[in-house]
């Protein structure tokens, strides 16, 4: 979703600068563009980074039998590694 933001922002940011020929006396409709390409390409490279980042997660179940009563026991463990955490 973040991606599509980038695109979007940059986008009206380029229509901003290069298509809208209107001059407004409180604000320059240039400048604005530009703000918003920028904003579009960072939005856009963290949406990248955020989508290379893989969350890997590992489960292991462990089944024994008890020699004494012959009841079986399963024993269940689960571990996420997530990069958010090593901050």
């Amino acid at each position: 979703m973040s991606i599509g933001t980038g695109v979007v922002l940059f986008v009206i940011g380029a229509i901003l600068t290069f298509a809208v020929n209107v001059e407004v006396a409180w604000v320059n409709l240039d400048l604005v563009g530009y703000i918003l390409m920028g904003a579009g390409v960072v939005v856009f490279l963290i949406g990248l980074v955020l989508l290379a980042r893989r969350r890997r997660s590992d489960t292991v179940t462990h089944t024994t039998v008890d020699p004494t009563v012959g009841e079986r026991t399963t024993r269940q463990s689960t571990s996420s590694s997530d990069a958010a955490s090593d901050i």
